[in-house]
Formats: structure tokens, sequence, C-alpha cells
């Protein structure tokens, strides 16, 4: 049986990053991958300040910041009214050197960081071995992998669950997955198509309020991502369709028959495990907690949880196990995800499909109040970039 230090499923960005920051600390890590590279999930492409600062730390925020977009600014706007409201995270400079939001795909860091780990002399990275069971006791974890062509077992002190919204891991430990998923469905298109020339003054983000249908605008490298909310009554099959598509571009951009690279349809879940540790076994990322994608925090969130982590995770191998410290990562992650994260993407969708009640109308006020008030727009961009979320974290004993 194979030993190692530390085990951890899945190769996407949360697991790269915790596999990486490990390695790089002296850490011998085993990533394990079911699926034959790091996907190339559409959802995922806005890396928040504080990320980027994580990233710096490890010595490959400017290779991801070369890759991607810088986007200092994004806009609310008003699709009936045109009302455009922007917030400019440069003004918050003073305290960090990425005062902006890198637009790049998930995948582009995932698969930069299993190129990086595959040449580590600490790490090693499976890809097509899927995690099917574990046992734990008091010394450590044993996990078992299936691969195309036999079982494989693991041996290590700690296993990290980076194994997404339907972690098998999570499942194993009978945790529970609290929350609720979200009636409709989402359609996300992407074209190369330059909506600048059909949209004045649009920003590379852009979270489109509407009571009919609300949009997000996001620019990334290659392509437009526009993502659009859509009745779960439709079938996938229409809402795939050129038909629909026409139907979409039509009311963005009074086009037809726009040429899309990427059509997927999928649906968002609002949800929190119990308990992120589990003994030698922790959660983060989507494994732990799945939001709304308005706002860009999930895997943000995710990245975080892995740092916050792979900290603790030192002094346990560097001073024997230590539960009161995973508790404390718990407690850390755990409050950040329902205070904050859970509640801000719900409020960030409640701003954009608001309709005519007073508590949405509200909303919106306190909108234009966060931009024209120098202080409370500075405590908006902390909470929107993250920073907020993170001192949360550190506060809590």
């Amino acid at each position: 049986m194979e030993q190692t230090q530390i085990i951890i499923a899945g190769a996407g960005p949360v697991g790269t990053i915790a596999a990486y920051y490990l390695a790089t600390k002296g850490i011998n890590v085993v990533i394990c991958e079911a699926g034959p590279n790091c996907a190339q999930d559409l959802r995922a492409s806005t890396f928040h300040p504080p990320t980027l600062e994580m990233l710096d730390e490890l010595g490959i925020a400017d290779e991801l910041i070369k890759r991607g977009l810088k986007a200092p600014e994004y806009h609310f706007r008003e699709r009936q009214t045109e009302e455009v409201i922007e917030f400019d995270l440069s003004e918050l400079s003073d305290m960090t050197k990425f005062p902006y939001r890198v637009q790049c795909e998930q995948h582009v860091l995932a698969s930069m960081l299993a190129e990086k780990l595959e040449a580590h002399p600490n790490a090693t990275v499976l890809f097509n071995h899927r995690v099917t069971s574990f046992t734990q006791n008091d010394d450590g974890v044993e996990v078992a992998l299936e691969t195309p062509y036999e079982m494989v077992h693991l041996k290590g002190k700690y296993l990290i669950a980076a194994d997404g919204g339907n972690s098998i891991i999570r499942k194993w430990l009978n945790v529970e997955f609290e929350g609720f998923t979200y009636p409709e469905k989402f359609l996300t298109l992407s074209t190369k198509l330059e909506l600048k020339h059909y949209i004045d003054d649009l920003a590379y983000v852009n979270y489109v309020s509407d009571p009919e249908e609300w949009l997000v605008l996001l620019r990334v490298p290659s392509v437009w991502r526009i993502l659009v909310p859509a009745s779960e009554d439709q079938s996938d099959e229409f809402l795939l369709s050129e038909e629909y598509k026409d139907d979409v571009f039509k009311r963005l951009t009074g086009e037809t028959g726009v040429t899309t690279q990427h059509r997927t349809i999928y649906r968002v879940h609002q949800r929190v495990a119990t308990k992120f540790n589990h003994g030698r076994v922790c959660l983060v990322g989507d494994s732990a907690h799945l939001n709304n994608p308005l706002g860009g925090f999930g895997m943000n969130s995710g990245i975080h949880d892995a740092w916050n982590l792979c900290e603790k995770l030192l002094t346990c191998l560097a001073q024997g196990h230590d539960p009161e410290l995973l508790d404390l990562f718990d407690r850390q992650r755990r409050t950040v995800t329902l205070n904050f994260i859970q509640a801000q993407t719900k409020q960030n969708k409640a701003l954009l499909e608001h309709g005519m009640s007073e508590g949405q109308k509200q909303r919106l006020i306190e909108m234009r109040q966060f931009k024209e008030d120098p202080v409370k727009r500075r405590e908006f961009l902390l909470r929107q970039s993250m920073f907020s979320s993170l001192e949360d974290a550190r506060s809590i004993k």
C-alpha cells in the first residue's frame, strides 16, 4: 500500500491549490482525480483580490494574471432603465497589490497547477483515480481508488475532500447537506461576438437586473459568457436549441444567428454541510458548500477553505494530531460560509430579479447609497471582494 502524508480527492482549483500549498511546504501529497484531466468547468471564472494574494504567496499569481483579464470595475445595471452603478476595486489599492478581479476560467488555474504538481518532488497526481471508499483511525486514513484497470489503496495522515458538490466522501461520512435547490435552471451561453458593440460602456463584469430576465455578462479572454435563468418547465432540449439561443441574443443585441462556443444548463444550489471536519477527513470547496454564482464567491471561498485548512494541517503534521485545531477550521470557515457567502449570494440574486416590492426597491436605493457614500462604498467593496469574510474568519477563536 502506497503511503503519503496528505491525500486530496479532486483536481479542481481547490484541490490543486491545497496540493501545491502543501507540496511547497515540504509535505508529501497525492491528489486523486476521477476524470482524465482537470475538467473544463465553465461556471467559475472570477478570482478576487485576496485569492490573488494567496496565489502570489505561492508564486503563481503573475502567471494566472497573464492568462486572464484584469477587471477593476464591475457594473450593476438596470436593464429596463439602463441605469449603471459602477464600482471600482482600484479604491482598495492602499491595502492590496491586486485591486482588481481577474477573469479567467477555473480550469486554467487547475491545469496549470496540475502540471506543476506532476513535476514537483513532493507531489503525485493520479488522474482516472476515483475515490470509492475510505476508513480512518487514530493514526490516519486509508483510501480505496478505482482506476479503469484495478483498485488502488493509499494510506495517509489526512484526507482532504475537494471532490465537488456530489462528493462521495461527504456521502460516506453521512453528513447532511442542508439548504435548497433553486427552482429555475441556469443557462450559460458563450460567444466570441463582441457585446461592447451592442451595449454602451460595458465592463468585463456586469450584473444586469430585470424582473423578467436578469443577466450576468462576464468577459473571459476567449469569449463573453452570458448567464440567464430559465424556467424548470422548459426542456433542456429547447433551452439548448437554436431557437432559444436566438431569442436570448435578439433580446440582448437585436441579432439572431449568433455563433456560440458553449451552451450549458445547470441547477444551482444553496447548501452547507453540517460539519466540515470529521476526524482526519475534512471537506472544502463545493463538497462543503454550494451557492449561486452571483458575485463569484464559490470557487474563491473554496480556495479560502483550503488555505485555512492547510495552515492547520501543517501544525498537526509537525506537532501531532490536534482535533481542536480542526474544530477551529470548521468554526471559522463554516461560520463565514453561513453568515457571509450564503447570505450575500442570496442578496445578489434578489437584487437582479427584483420586481416592484418595497423590499426590492429599498435594495436598489441601498446600492445607489453605497455608490455615493465613500464610507459605505468602501465597506461594500471589502465585502464583495471577500476581504471582509476573511477577516471575519480570522476573528473567530
